[in-house]
């Protein structure tokens, strides 16, 4: 099997970059793992200090349950406005500019709220992936002498081919290996 560039020909300008064989693949990746090994020990104490520091959540829980709290208590001040409109006769120009400021705080609120759920379930997700790198990395008692497919799975996000020479490989807890 041959594997080359997704735009090879796509477009005008062609990628020049030259097509690998399945075999050169695995020789690399066996070559990128082993350099990896060799820095085991520090590259699980960096993968620990990075999972306490980048993705920890507390800071964003606060802010999402007190987002949540504003958001119950917008929601009220909007039904009790509403409700106040309908039991007692009141300039519907002010009530209008009150309701509208309750519903764009409300809406506002809920923005922030959302994108900090988002933040919350991209620093789990980084979690879940370095825990698999790191535990993938701890398994691998020695060096590698033929290519493992669980671990290529496990372990690399990427690979760059800058020449048959010259090749990166990103793996999933962001190290970049280059080999040439």
């Amino acid at each position: 099997m041959v594997y080359q560039c997704n735009n090879k020909f796509a477009g005008a300008k062609k990628c020049t970059t030259p097509h690998l064989t399945e075999t050169e693949i695995k020789k690399a990746f066996v070559k990128v793992v082993n350099k990896l090994l060799e820095g085991k020990t520090d590259m699980l104490e960096n993968i620990r200090l990075v999972r306490e520091q980048i993705c920890d959540t507390a800071d964003l829980e606060a802010e999402s349950r007190r987002l949540m709290e504003e958001m119950n208590m917008l929601s009220d001040r909007v039904q009790k406005c509403i409700s106040e409109n309908a039991r007692i006769a009141q300039d519907q120009t002010d009530y209008q500019k009150r309701y509208d400021e309750l519903v764009s705080r409300y809406e506002a609120t809920k923005d922030r709220h959302d994108e900090v759920v988002r933040l919350i379930k991209a620093r789990h997700a980084k979690s879940e992936r370095l825990d698999g790198f790191s535990q993938a990395l701890t398994a691998q008692s020695e060096s590698l002498t033929k290519f493992d497919a669980g671990l290529w799975g496990t372990l690399v996000d990427f690979m760059t081919v800058y020449s048959k020479e010259d090749i990166s490989v990103t793996f999933k807890d962001g190290t970049e290996i280059h080999i040439s």
